[in-house]
């Protein structure tokens, strides 16, 4: 069901050999402490999966920001590779772990004062996470429990679905043109088949945030909900995704997504490449060394 050469950890049966389960309760959200749950953690990442609905929880748990770091990209993609592979498993709520951050993006410290080798393993990190989640056969919902710039709202993008916690001081979107970065071609086509060519034109250009309540207004996240039904949303969600019949859903994904994962997948050194040219440049370093000192003067 995945575009040939993009993802090895959907090699697992055809959902439609599996046994159908009833689909999870809206009034059980996941993640609640179940005699049929199978947890497991690392470092960054924890997972909850409650085998009775076939519904896994991934909670993003790398304070202060969930910033996307070589080791949180590793932990995530190693993550969803079990829970693709894991014959239980038919959907996954991506969250937050961290009050009012979903994820702070791309680690600024992995682009900055490194070696070249470094950038490159970092990159294809960064790529492994998108095709691994955009090319996921499970049915993945963002439950949006923070701001989520750049990065960060890549991974909320690359989800089937969106759910936003209702605040107006949450922001999401690809702003990295603010700090003189250009979003790659993958981030771009991602953005596009959410929002559309105009808007993403202009929120790239721009290097746009939207507060929650401009989001949702753009399509940019699906719905918006009190912070504290955010879980039971997502539940409910999931629970409307997961009545249909796995095999004819996944193949309607990998038929609307295939185009876009093909394109990184042919052009991924030219576009390891590119980072590596435009990130090492003497001016982009200047940029990227003046935010930490900005983000640094924030904190003390």
């Amino acid at each position: 069901l995945c575009p040939p050469g993009v993802l090895p950890l959907c090699r697992r049966p055809p959902a439609w050999d599996r046994a159908t389960r009833p689909p999870p309760s809206p009034l059980q959200p996941p993640g609640l402490p179940l005699a049929s749950c199978r947890s497991f953690s690392n470092n960054k990442i924890q997972v909850e999966l409650d085998e009775s609905s076939g519904v896994a929880m991934m909670k993003l748990k790398s304070p202060p920001v969930n910033s996307l770091s070589l080791e949180f990209l590793t932990e995530f993609s190693i993550s969803l590779e079990k829970l693709e592979n894991d014959r239980a498993c038919r959907g996954v709520i991506i969250t937050s772990a961290v009050p009012k951050i979903f994820s702070s993006g791309l680690d600024i410290t992995e682009m900055c004062g490194k070696s070249m080798e470094h950038y490159a393993e970092f990159w294809r990190a960064v790529q492994e996470m998108w095709l691994r989640l955009y090319g996921s056969n499970m049915v993945t919902v963002a439950a949006v429990n923070g701001s989520s710039p750049a990065g960060g709202c890549l991974v909320a993008l690359s989800c089937d679905y969106r759910i936003m916690a209702e605040n107006p001081k949450f922001s999401i979107g690809l702003n990295e043109a603010q700090l003189g970065i250009v979003a790659p071609f993958w981030f771009k086509d991602t953005f596009v088949n959410v929002v559309g060519h105009r808007v993403a034109e202009r929120s790239l250009q721009l290097g746009c945030l939207h507060p929650a309540p401009e989001a949702h207004k753009l399509g940019l996240v699906d719905e918006l909900v009190p912070e504290e039904k955010l879980m039971e949303k997502a539940a409910a969600v999931m629970a409307q995704w997961l009545a249909l019949p796995d095999h004819a859903r996944q193949l309607t994904k990998t038929m609307m997504r295939k185009a876009v994962l093909d394109r990184l997948v042919a052009h991924r050194e030219e576009d390891i490449k590119n980072f590596i040219t435009f990130v090492s440049k003497e001016s982009i370093q200047k940029s990227l060394r003046m935010y930490m000192e900005m983000l640094k003067k924030r904190k003390s």
